[in-house]
């Protein structure tokens, strides 16, 4: 008899502690951020060059990454990188010059980041699910917006322990959640657990029946390597659309938003729970790009960066501790924009580019995140040491969102693969 229960559902529950447990090292540096500056006395733009650093390592590996899942499997993979990830992670305890967190947080931690992050985990959710391909991104990803809203938590650690017994904790828990969880229930494919994507059960015609007209592009039928997919436009055009998005405006919302907060005059827990509502507007956000598998892909990316821009541009009006709440409406929204987009994003290059490279294509997609990703954070720090203030940093922000929107537009993902076909697709993802 065959079982209702899809296992691909528990692929996508490990992911989703993998995103919540593994992005909390990188989504709380805005609460460490103002703590090193204080601590020793160092000026914003290199302090913030260690997260910058960080997202340009993790960017390079991205690619071996994600090959290194096509060809070894995430059982062999994953492991190493969260080892990896939390002994820099737990070893930022005992550094004390900024060379000690470029090397450990930013070249180390950010490594082993990036063997267990998006990267590597699209392309596994990915084998699994074609039919519901953005619902399964959007839920696994909810661990990300969980990441964003363990910021209360570790400002909390930071403020009982210490920095130092912070950054040792979270580095000994990473280690010990993640690791037994991915050697005993990870699975690279549908075929190890003796079922097809979605778990759909074969389909057979009735006698006499004809069988329903389907709708091919030329994309379709092109069998995607990685030499292939950077010789077209609409490679670059996403490329540089994801270092707009996913570098520059997440990253420097993710990197600089506490701060922001305690420059309007927010004590240092509150405006980590001001931030926290980013965290909960992704999270809300993840679960919405479902609507990508039945309206079109562009249609909640394009909504997604405009409302995000919006929300973003009321932090111009956050100037003292009496508008928390529009602080705490400006990450929700801002959050909830970006959360539709990202994961709709993602799900795009699933759509247009999969196959056999599609864990490297995604790989060098991923530098163009960390080129805007790297440069961002540093350069808003380095705004704000010579202006005093976070306007222009909040301007490039909302520039970056509509830039992004555009490039989206401008690749039209509804022509090269109308999400109706891939709700008529054959298990194994072609028409």
């Amino acid at each position: 008899m065959r079982s209702r229960f899809f296992y691909g559902w528990v692929i996508v529950a490990i992911a989703f502690i993998m995103m919540a447990v593994g992005y909390t090292q990188r989504s709380t540096f805005a609460v460490f951020y103002p703590v090193l500056v204080e601590e020793f006395g160092w000026d914003r733009g290199n302090t913030a060059l260690i997260f910058s650093i960080s997202i340009i390592v993790y960017g390079l590996a991205a690619p071996v990454a994600g090959r290194l899942v096509d060809r070894l499997g995430p059982r062999v993979v994953f492991p190493f990188g969260v080892c990896l990830m939390s002994s820099g992670i737990a070893l930022c305890s005992v550094a004390t010059q900024q060379w000690h967190f470029y090397v450990l947080y930013g070249v180390v931690a950010a490594v082993g980041l990036s063997m267990v992050g998006s990267t590597p985990l699209n392309a596994l959710i990915a084998n699994w699910f074609v039919r519901k391909r953005a619902l399964a991104f959007g839920i696994y990803s909810t661990g990300f917006g969980v990441s964003l809203l363990a910021s209360p938590l570790i400002q909390s650690l930071i403020t009982g322990l210490g920095r130092q017994r912070a950054y040792l904790t979270m580095g000994i828990a990473t280690a010990a959640i993640v690791v037994p969880l991915v050697l005993i229930f990870m699975r690279r494919s549908p075929g190890e657990k003796g079922t097809v994507p979605d778990g759909d059960a074969p389909r057979t015609a009735a006698p006499g029946a004809t069988a329903p007209r389907r709708v091919e592009t030329t994309w379709m039928r092109t069998e995607w390597t990685v030499r292939r997919a950077v010789r077209t436009r609409q490679f670059w055009l996403l490329f540089v659309a994801d270092m707009c998005l996913m570098g520059v405006a997440q990253q420097t919302v993710i990197a600089h938003s506490v701060y922001l907060f305690r420059d309007s005059g927010f004590g240092a827990q509150t405006a980590a729970n001001a931030f926290s509502f980013y965290g909960v507007g992704i999270t809300i956000g993840y679960l919405c790009a479902n609507l990508s598998d039945r309206i079109g892909r562009e249609r909640v990316i394009i909504p997604g960066c405009l409302l995000a821009a919006a929300a973003t541009a009321l932090l111009f009006l956050v100037d003292s501790p009496s508008r928390l709440w529009l602080g705490c409406v400006s990450m929700f929204f801002c959050g909830l924009g970006m959360g539709a987009m990202v994961t709709t994003f993602f799900a795009t290059i699933a759509d247009l580019f999969q196959g056999r490279d599609y864990g490297a294509i995604l790989g060098l997609m991923t530098f163009g995140f960390s080129i805007g990703g790297a440069f961002s954070p540093w350069f808003a720090g380095w705004l704000h040491d010579v202006t005093g203030s976070y306007s222009v940093a909040v301007a490039l922000v909302v520039s970056a969102l509509l830039v992004g929107a555009a490039l989206v537009a401008l690749v039209g993902p509804h022509r090269l693969r109308p999400v109706r076909v891939l709700a008529s697709t054959t298990p194994g993802g072609r028409v």
